[in-house]
């Protein structure tokens, strides 16, 4: 019975808040675009400031036993993204684009958006370091990788070419741009730079005031909240399609990569506090963001939406499922 109610203490909260997100819009009471600018108060303040204060606030003894647990999450998020691709590419035939977006797809966990709530009720202030890895993580690899190879497989379309430049080559370096564009443009956002800044700041043993910790996380403790009501407002816009496509990167994001992190962290002797904190973390649905990636290269539109919205469902079942298992 215990367990239960941790597992519902847990995740309930995360899909009725996602799910009153989804019923204003219907209603109209926000649209699309309000959800946009809650997800940059999230993402630009909110977050940050909640997984800088958390890491800033964990001691150095700690934070150095966590080296296994950012290889773990590397590990399996790049490892996922790599296998997934190969399938959706060279197995299942899609294009290049729809190899990337359904990679990300089954690769990403929305750490950033949904971490706090559920990682925060589990494992409390110990939780900044799993959600400031798997962001970190997530923002430098995985992200810029698929915007460059969507824009690699966009500008493959003939262009109007001076004769010494063969389409291919300008097609490359096209892409290239926009890969070193969105780097240099991720590495500016503090959801990037906040964490790596608050892993020096313990490594060096320097600690900010309490009170001004304190106050940083007046809109911190936001974050959780607002986030998930924006994803059900993003939602609530987009039909949903349901087919073995869907059902397949549903089950690859919710069941495969938690359950090959655990594997290998099993494998190699590891036990808690690190399995449950990568294994859950992990388990985390899928990115809003691949709805975006979907809508602006024009990429697997009828089925991204889908596969946000299941995913999300179905871990009330999945993340829970991974927490009874881990703990």
């Amino acid at each position: 019975m215990g367990m239960t109610t941790t597992i519902l203490s847990t995740l309930l909260p995360v899909i009725i808040t996602l799910l009153l997100g989804y019923a204003a819009a219907l209603h109209h009471d926000f649209n699309s675009k309000d959800a946009g600018t809650l997800n940059r108060m999230v993402l630009t303040y909110a977050v940050p400031l909640a997984i800088f204060v958390g890491t800033v606030s964990t001691p150095r003894a700690e934070l150095a036993q966590s080296i296994p647990l950012v290889v773990a999450i590397f590990a399996g998020i790049v490892g996922m993204y790599a296998l997934a691709f190969l399938l959706s590419r060279f197995v299942l035939r899609f294009s290049l684009g729809t190899s990337a977006l359904a990679a990300v797809t089954a690769s990403g966990p929305a750490v950033p958006f949904y971490g706090p709530a559920i990682l925060g009720n589990l494992f409390g202030q110990a939780s900044a370091v799993p959600i400031a890895v798997a962001s970190v993580v997530i923002n430098l690899t995985i992200v810029p990788l698929t915007i460059f190879l969507l824009t690699l497989d966009r500008t493959r379309k003939p262009l109007p070419l001076s004769a010494s430049v063969s389409p291919a080559v300008a097609s490359a370096t096209t892409a290239t741009s926009a890969l070193v564009e969105k780097l240099v443009e991720t590495v500016k956002k503090p959801l990037v730079w906040a964490p790596p800044l608050a892993f020096v700041l313990v490594l060096l043993d320097i600690h900010i005031p309490e009170l001004i910790g304190h106050s940083l996380l007046l809109l911190g403790h936001a974050s959780a909240g607002v986030a998930l009501f924006a994803a059900g407002i993003v939602l609530a816009a987009y039909k949903i399609k349901i087919d073995w496509r869907t059902l397949l990167f549903v089950l690859l994001k919710n069941v495969g990569l938690p359950a090959l992190v655990l594997g290998g962290l099993l494998f190699f002797g590891y036990g808690r506090p690190i399995v449950p904190e990568a294994v859950v973390a992990t388990a985390i649905p899928a990115m809003p963001i691949v709805v975006m990636l979907a809508l602006e290269f024009h990429v697997a539109e009828a089925y991204a939406p889908s596969i946000l919205l299941i995913s999300t469902l179905a871990s009330l079942f999945t993340v829970g499922g991974f927490i009874w298992l881990t703990f």
